[in-house]
């Protein structure tokens, strides 16, 4: 059984700055990519940040400049560091990881941290 579990979100005014984290529990089987999604009430599932296993990082335009991704493969634990913070970036904050057990592969989702960015 794998789960991921965030922490880090809560309400902060604009210009501030939050620091999400994602666990993996995951030890006996491989990690590849991670990221985060978010989504925002009456809106679609979009993708923040990934990063592989690779170190390889993409960003989704809005929060190029502002968001980093990082991970840390020894604690199977993914960041995502969010500065600058605006209005538009409240949403709730899922973790998504890609993992190999034996031969297949699987996502996996956690269960979602609420980020709330206040005028």
């Amino acid at each position: 059984q794998v789960q991921l579990v965030e922490s880090g979100g809560g309400l902060v005014q604009a210009g501030g700055s939050l620091r999400l984290s994602c666990a993996a529990s995951a030890r006996r089987f491989s990690i590849n990519d991670m990221g985060w999604y978010r989504q925002a009430p009456g809106m679609q599932r979009e993708l923040v940040a990934i990063i592989t296993s690779g170190g390889t990082i993409n960003y989704a335009d809005s929060v190029l400049g502002r968001f980093t991704i990082s991970r840390d493969n020894a604690k199977n634990t993914v960041y995502l560091q969010m500065n600058s913070l605006k209005v538009e970036d409240t949403a709730v904050y899922y973790c998504n990881a890609g993992i190999t057990v034996g031969t297949n592969n699987y996502r996996y989702w956690g269960q979602g941290t609420q980020v709330t960015v206040s005028s």
